[in-house]
């Protein structure tokens, strides 16, 4: 805690204790004031503005440090200034002295919450951001909430001070004008309790719930205005279309054909999106093709004198076509259509908010459907680099055309699909030459992560170029050159093919998202709301094309909150749950993670404590010639709740699954290290950091005592 909070802290703490040590208290009862009421009318009488003055900074005094009295104040405001001048000076003063209180609490607490709570903060702020008025003015007109909670709560949100300020004013308002009103009648209260009547109170709940209608009506409005225009159809032949058929509109269209509901999915190149044909299953295929390989360069590490393996790059390839075939089933026409789902194989448009155009081989129809979904997904992004057009660049979405192995191969970009292509074609017997313009590859990572994987790139042959940008391509006496700036200089990198890998742009043309006016966030992808709706409440988007996560397994994620929200969002609407979202990098050590590491942490500003458990202690590791990596687990300072698990090593993407489930289910590490793993397994790794917390936090002074106990025992 910094000094200034320190001494603000000391402070209050001593003007409260001085309220209480004199027994202040005591003069703001209902008793006293009555007792007192003629003398404070007399004074009143004789100093009005030094009276109004000294009451003002009383009422922002006790109501800044959320001492009690503030009801018998606001009596006293009727009973010593009447009706309208005392609800003037209460309405200014408690809003003047729940600001400061608010302000207090935002100073001195609000960073300790965070550190404590902000992965579950997270969602509360978005939400008080988002509609913090609304609920501020709900509790503001309800006296049954406590006037200083609301206070020293809403300090400990992202509200901002002057909407705080002018909500409570308006707010507090009618409760006010209730008890300056019965301050008035002040010889005829008594008890606080006879102020509020249940019909009054009850009137108070209903007034209560005016903004949170108003909101739902405003919301309402603006769901409409969107439609302005547009003439919807009076009957549907679907209750879902789905554009797309990757992950996100394959587990759309299952959950609708589930329940029974009409569903028609629209894809225009291949069944299984990006993942079956381009991403996931064929990077995979090729990753283990290439490790193969790398064991085989490895096998003295394995007691084996010497192993050859020959091979042809082609029918590595066409292995990764055969892999892709034999998954393609899952993800099939045939077996969609199954379960129920009318399957067109043709391009989309969204023609309006209830009507998609089909185009065919069998022509052209509308279709016309209560809600859609867009799961387009996204392709590789090229950025517009001078002479790009010239060198004959691939993609991961082309780079499983190739039959002959590049012998100099330049790959661009640091992320996952470039990192894990990299060390593949390499393994394969490539030139790799890898540009990053960060000081690292795997920039969302922890330093230590990457540099793991950049050990183990140098070591297997990679040409690693961090901090280089690319600046131009050319062809300089038949060979392909890049020109890229490092400190400064201008450095030519030769090669004969060029791997572009520096991330994916959301599919947003030639579907009816320009025409309609779908919204787009900042991102370049389609906006959606924490139900995954458009502006456009009856469309949805999930995965890629939404973002903010890339990978399949949200997509299906997202997909389930689509479809059930699209399908019964009349009775009840599901917001979609981030708060545990696991992600893999399939390079060798393979790296994984759910929620937090610490770069992240200390760019939130979440307290934490690191657990860190080296594989190269683990009994299997070291039997499988694998002990390299770690596990690091992130808690709350004294806690063994889960903040955040990183894992490079073998199968790291495997072992993540007992901590993701652990996060999701608020289970700690204590029961982690409760529960048996087979020995010897990788797993074993998940229970020893459990292990690394536990000893940091062992009870050293009962274990002192404990020495001590057995001691004695030894001798009796």
């Amino acid at each position: 805690m910094t000094r200034s909070r320190i001494v603000i802290m000391l402070l209050l703490a001593a003007l409260i204790a001085v309220f209480f040590g004199f027994g202040l208290q005591h003069y703001l009862t209902l008793e006293s004031l009555k007792t007192q009421q003629a003398g404070i009318a007399d004074y009143r009488q004789q100093h009005p503005a030094l009276a109004v003055l000294l009451y003002g900074a009383l009422y922002v005094a006790v109501t800044g440090l959320s001492l009690p009295g503030a009801a018998v104040m606001t009596l006293a405001g009727g009973a010593v200034f009447g009706l309208l001048w005392g609800t003037l000076i209460v309405s200014f003063a408690s809003s003047i002295g729940a600001t400061l209180a608010f302000l207090a609490a935002r100073f001195l607490l609000r960073d300790w919450v965070k550190s404590r709570f902000g992965t579950r903060l997270q969602a509360i702020d978005a939400g008080v951001s988002r509609d913090g008025a609304f609920y501020l003015f709900t509790l503001r007109l309800v006296p049954l909430f406590p006037f200083f909670m609301i206070n020293l709560a809403m300090g400990l949100t992202p509200i901002k001070t002057r909407t705080f300020y002018w909500v409570s004013q308006v707010g507090m308002l009618a409760g006010t004008l209730v008890y300056v009103n019965a301050g008035t009648q002040l010889a005829k209260l008594d008890s606080l309790s006879g102020i509020l009547s249940p019909a009054l109170l009850g009137s108070f709940a209903l007034l209560g719930l005016f903004p949170l209608l108003a909101k739902k009506m405003l919301d309402f409005i603006q769901a409409r205005k969107v439609y302005e225009g547009w003439n919807k159809p009076a009957r549907f032949d679907n209750n879902l279309v789905v554009i797309g058929a990757g992950a996100g509109g394959l587990v759309s269209a299952y959950i609708a054909a589930a329940v029974k509901a009409k569903v028609t999915l629209i894809e225009k190149h291949k069944m299984g999106g990006d993942c079956l044909n381009t991403g996931c299953v064929p990077s995979k295929a090729l990753i283990r093709s290439a490790k193969f390989l790398s064991h085989v360069k490895r096998a003295g590490e394995f007691g084996i004198a010497k192993a050859d393996a020959d091979f042809d790059f082609a029918t590595v390839m066409e292995r990764v076509q055969q892999v892709i075939k034999t998954v393609e089933p899952h993800d099939s026409v045939a077996r969609y259509t199954e379960l129920g789902v009318d399957v067109i194989q043709g391009t989309a448009k969204i023609v309006s908010p209830w009507e998609v155009e089909v185009y065919s081989a069998d022509g052209v129809r509308t279709i016309s459907t209560r809600s859609i979904v867009i799961a387009a997904g996204a392709r590789p992004f090229v950025p517009p680099i001078t002479g790009i057009e010239t060198v004959d660049y691939l993609t991961s979405d082309t780079v499983w055309n190739l039959r002959e192995l590049p012998k100099r191969l330049l790959v661009l970009g640091g992320g996952p699909i470039g990192c894990e292509l990299t060390q593949t074609f390499a393994r394969l017997g490539s030139q790799v030459t890898q540009v990053e313009m960060a000081p690292r590859i795997m920039l969302r990572e922890d330093p230590e992560v990457s540099e793991l994987v950049m050990t183990r790139f140098a070591q297997e042959g990679v040409d690693l170029r961090v901090n280089h940008t690319a600046k131009e391509f050319a062809i300089e006496n038949g060979e392909n050159i890049l020109l890229a700036e490092f400190q400064g200089q201008t450095v030519k990198i030769a090669f004969d093919q060029v791997l572009v890998a520096i991330g994916r742009a959301a599919n947003l043309q030639g579907y009816g998202v320009e025409e309609l006016n779908i919204a787009l966030s900042p991102r370049k992808t389609i906006d959606t709301n924490a139900f995954q709706q458009t502006n456009f409440p009856n469309i949805y988007a999930v995965g890629d094309v939404a973002g903010p996560y890339q990978f399949t397994h949200t997509a299906a994620h997202q997909a389930w909150y689509a479809a059930v929200n699209a399908l019964f969002g009349s009775f009840k609407m599901f917001r979609t749950d981030y708060s545990v979202i696991p992600w893999s990098t399939f390079t060798d050590p393979e790296v994984a993670r759910v929620g937090l590491n610490e770069q992240d942490a200390q760019a939130q500003g979440i307290a934490y404590e690191v657990a860190d458990y080296g594989i190269a202690d683990l009994d299997r590791a070291i039997a499988d010639s694998e002990a390299h990596g770690f596990v690091k687990v992130l808690t709350q300072p004294g806690k063994d709740k889960i903040l955040g698990v990183t894992i490079v090593g073998e199968h790291a993407g495997d072992l993540i699954a007992e901590f993701v489930l652990a996060m999701k289910h608020g289970i700690g590490l204590n029961k982690i290290l409760g529960t048996i793993h087979i020995y010897p397994t990788l797993a074993e790794a998940n229970k020893y950091a459990a292990g690394v917390w536990k000893r940091a936090h062992a009870p050293v002074g009962l274990l002192h005592w404990l020495g001590r106990y057995h001691a004695w025992l030894r001798k009796h």
